[in-house]
């Protein structure tokens, strides 16, 4: 099944990549285990956080000990990390080819990796940048700076009042930049992202067009899995390559199409640079 899947991406006139967190996860951004207790021992220990992922949704009761936190969490996740050798492995296979990039991750590993950054959405937003939180107007904010004086200057899991970050244009709290709930700010550059994926993804439908399903579960599965089952159940040439260890079954629609891989996205990469 390796052999057949790496045949239909080298015969493809079209490849759409779908990506979610198991894809990250598999790449070493594990949001759980050791790499999540080594880092945030100050914070388990104060809030008794199980992970990075519920620890997102802490309630916490100052926009100090917020900032703290999340300080820590964008670090570890989007500035620390150069391009991790999974995501290197998967463009060194895609370069020079005719794809697009959708993503739910918002940890920049496909820019970090070289992919082109017109050929990618990024639709949950981005570790990187803020928001207004209300919001009163449809711009974001990068963070880096901001981040990197909220981790030196952090004490007790806090961060000095100071630091804490406010609207420039109307002075209410900011907030993370991903997509949580209605106030998520989809700016004009995330539409022209939309637009360029919703274009290619209407060329595709009418080419030998592989589908690359990468580390997708059941958190989202509105906004690649479902689509890319129904796009292949509308291409009778398309072919859907699903990498998923947990996840692998798909509808009965498109069964004869699909090719579900259950191995280490690791192995499954390397096999087919290899090849």
């Amino acid at each position: 099944m390796l052999q057949q899947a790496k045949q239909r991406l080298e015969q493809a006139d079209f490849i759409v990549i779908g990506a979610g967190a198991g894809f990250s996860a598999a790449a070493g951004l594990t949001y759980s285990g050791e790499r999540f207790t080594q880092r945030f021992q100050p914070f388990i220990q104060r809030y008794g956080m199980q992970d990075m992922y519920s620890a997102g949704f802490y309630p916490f009761e100052t926009e100090e000990e917020k900032w703290a936190y999340w300080a820590e969490h964008i670090w570890a996740n989007r500035f620390e990390p150069s391009a991790l050798p999974l995501y290197q492995q998967l463009f060194a296979l895609m370069k020079d080819k005719n794809y697009f990039v959708i993503t739910t991750n918002v940890d920049s590993q496909f820019a970090k990796a070289g992919f082109d950054p017109n050929k990618l959405f990024e639709v949950q937003g981005n570790y990187g940048e803020l928001q207004c939180a209300k919001p009163c107007h449809s711009q974001v904010y990068d963070n880096e700076t901001l981040v990197q004086k909220w981790r030196s200057q952090q004490k007790n899991c806090q961060i000095p009042t100071a630091l804490v970050p406010k609207c420039p244009v109307c002075g209410g709290k900011m907030a993370m930049h991903l997509r949580v709930d209605h106030r998520f700010v989809e700016t004009e550059q995330w539409h022209i992202a939309q637009q360029r994926y919703a274009t290619f993804a209407e060329q595709a439908m009418q080419g030998n067009t592989v589908y690359l399903e990468l580390g997708i579960g059941f958190n989202t599965p509105s906004i690649i899995r479902y689509p890319f089952e129904q796009m292949t159940y509308r291409n009778p040439q398309a072919t859907l390559i699903r990498v998923n260890r947990d996840h692998p079954e798909g509808f009965a629609e498109t069964a004869k199409q699909t090719i579900a891989l259950t191995q280490d996205p690791n192995a499954i990469l390397s096999h087919w640079l290899q090849e």
